[in-house]
């Protein structure tokens, strides 16, 4: 069965895929250290999938984790999972993009870019098949969107013949005070549409009201 390595890129990038990890890791009965609970070998069936097993016999996702803001990722360096992760997988920035999707796609996410594919690298060389990557990202702040695509677009030009399958989070104009978010939205879609295999739509209004419905 061929590997997946996810990228999570900002803030909401990076919450998605906390509880993604979460998810996954609670359906193979892996706690949040990376050992296997379980007294079964039926569990871990597929588990390289999405994690590569340690010299400790610990088991790791197969991510990097991105954000041009280091603050943003505290939610997930300071939560419950960052026992999980490598810490070479997160890469993080001095300052966020601002909600620009140029200074995410050409200014400071460019000058992390080599880093982010450094990390991608290393993780594809653990895997024995590598069948494609799984992107979340949000199309309304600046990294999610423009250092999304800047990632996407350098992955399709270094794996050519892999899947590149993207989560990504559309504005929703009842929810944000950001006045540009419609214009990183657009500068994505043609991104997204050049470089991706598949795109999965999430409205941000949506997920919102699932979150909060009562």
């Amino acid at each position: 069965m061929g590997e997946i390595i996810q990228l999570q890129v900002g803030q909401c990038g990076n919450q998605l895929g906390a509880k993604f990890w979460e998810t996954v890791a609670d359906e193979h009965l892996i706690d949040p250290f990376g050992a296997y609970e379980g007294d079964s070998d039926l569990l871990l069936k597929g588990v390289d999938v999405y994690f590569s097993e340690s010299s400790k016999g610990l088991y790791v996702p197969r991510a990097a984790l991105i954000d041009l803001d280091p603050a943003s990722m505290e939610s997930v360096v300071a939560g419950p999972l960052r026992k999980l992760f490598r810490s070479n997988n997160f890469v993080c920035g001095k300052a966020g993009a601002g909600n620009n999707w140029a200074k995410g796609h050409y200014t400071d996410g460019a000058e992390l870019i080599d880093s982010v594919l450094e990390v991608i690298r290393e993780e594809a060389e653990k895997c024995d098949c590598l069948q494609g990557f799984q992107v979340m990202h949000s199309l309304g702040g600046g990294t999610g969107s423009g250092m999304g695509t800047l990632a996407i677009s350098k992955l399709r030009e270094e794996f050519p013949g892999r899947i590149i399958e993207t989560f990504s989070v559309f504005p929703s104009s009842g929810l944000s005070d950001v006045v540009v978010e419609p214009y990183n939205a657009v500068l994505s879609i043609n991104q997204l549409i050049e470089n991706s295999d598949s795109v999965h739509v999430f409205d941000n209004g949506a997920l919102y009201n699932i979150c909060f419905r009562k």
